[in-house]
């Protein structure tokens, strides 16, 4: 196999397919990348056996082949190289990296033994702009836990329901919901995708509101095709929490309360918390006034902001990161708070309900 390619390219490459190389394996076929060029095209493969990533690379054939290469060897040795064509020949499993006076001979794997992605029948279709599931995700993907043994809350649901697209993350503390329009009405679907699928999607994806995803459902899988790139992930299999039942209307108290002034207010108090601490933000609500609170072993803050209320005066207590990530989510220049007690969770909704974040409080002693 001889291939060309403009460095940037194959860096472009690289990166996009290197998020599916797992970073512990047994199987050190999974450590690499393999490069398939027995077809018309130069394509870049990496598969953890739960997520795949591949991706065309434009450049030159000069002789087809495939041979697998370590990721990680192959990634800085093209980093470091000049900004110009790079030459790639393979002769049995050693492969020859030259660019202009640069020359690299590595070991590399056969390409018989990595496993190609599985094959999804693409059918019945859901077109999404990459903005917009960019957006979708990095507006609840921190909401998803991070312990791996919390099953479907390492995941996140996509739900289509008609012409509408809605995405829930919880972690067991907060609930993090966005609802959009889609263009066109699709089959109603329900599939839990892993939390890693998607942040590592949202990472390649451009954001261009005039491209888009097309995004494919079997029973376990999901492919997403966009640009030159096609994802496969394996789904999380189950039934997912009844999101519906969680979310209430009834309050005792509701507030507006500027975003920005409130975030930036928390923001501040979290200057005092270390990061092995627990400490929460105490909020005070009270006629036209929120007063925050927090006291640390570093020191304590207290703070008034101006609010319209409607209800009821209340104290409770929050994990002080949640409020931050729920409002750093949103972009609306005023929130509207629901709060049903100090002991029940609090809901930032706006009235379109294209978005909802649950939130709830923690216990504290009362700061005099």
């Amino acid at each position: 196999m001889e291939l060309r390619i403009a460095k940037s390219y194959l860096s472009q490459g690289i990166q996009i397919v290197s998020k599916a190389v797992p970073s512990k394996t047994t199987m050190s076929i999974l450590e690499c990348i393999l490069i398939d060029a027995s077809g018309n095209d130069i394509r870049l493969i990496a598969n953890d056996m739960e997520l795949g990533i591949e991706t065309k690379v434009a450049g030159l054939i000069l002789s087809r082949g495939i041979i697998a290469v370590d990721a990680q060897i192959f990634s800085s040795i093209v980093r470091k190289l000049p900004d110009d064509d790079v030459v790639i020949f393979t002769e049995g499993e050693k492969i020859t990296i030259t660019c202009q006076k640069a020359k690299f001979t590595i070991l590399g794997k056969d390409g018989a033994d990595f496993a190609y992605l599985p094959e999804i029948e693409k059918k019945n279709e859901v077109k999404v702009s990459q903005f917009t599931l960019r957006d979708l995700i990095n507006r609840t993907i921190f909401s998803i836990s991070g312990n791996e043994s919390s099953g479907m809350m390492t995941g996140e649901l996509m739900e289509i329901r008609d012409n509408r697209l809605r995405m829930v993350a919880l972690d067991g503390h907060r609930i993090a919901i966005r609802n959009v329009e889609l263009s066109n009405s699709y089959e109603d679907r329900k599939v839990i995708v892993p939390g890693k699928t998607l942040n590592e999607i949202s990472k390649i994806l451009s954001g261009d509101t005039d491209k888009f995803v097309n995004i494919y459902f079997t029973e376990k899988h999901a492919l997403f095709e966009f640009d030159d790139t096609i994802v496969v992930s394996r789904l999380i299999e189950g039934e997912y929490y009844r999101i519906d039942k969680m979310l209430s209307s009834s309050y005792q108290t509701r507030v507006n309360v500027q975003r920005k002034e409130f975030l930036s207010c928390i923001d501040r108090a979290t200057l005092l918390v270390k990061e092995e601490d627990k400490k929460p933000v105490i909020i005070m609500i009270s006629d036209d006034n929120m007063e925050m609170k927090i006291n640390t072993t570093l020191g304590s803050m207290d703070e008034v902001i101006e609010i319209t209320k409607d209800g009821a005066d209340m104290n409770i207590g929050f994990n002080p990161k949640f409020l931050i990530d729920a409002l750093r989510a949103i972009d609306s220049e005023e929130i509207t708070l629901y709060l049903v007690s100090p002991k029940a969770p609090c809901f930032i909704r706006d009235a379109e309900e294209t978005y909802c974040y649950l939130i709830l409080p923690v216990n504290f002693i009362t700061i005099d």
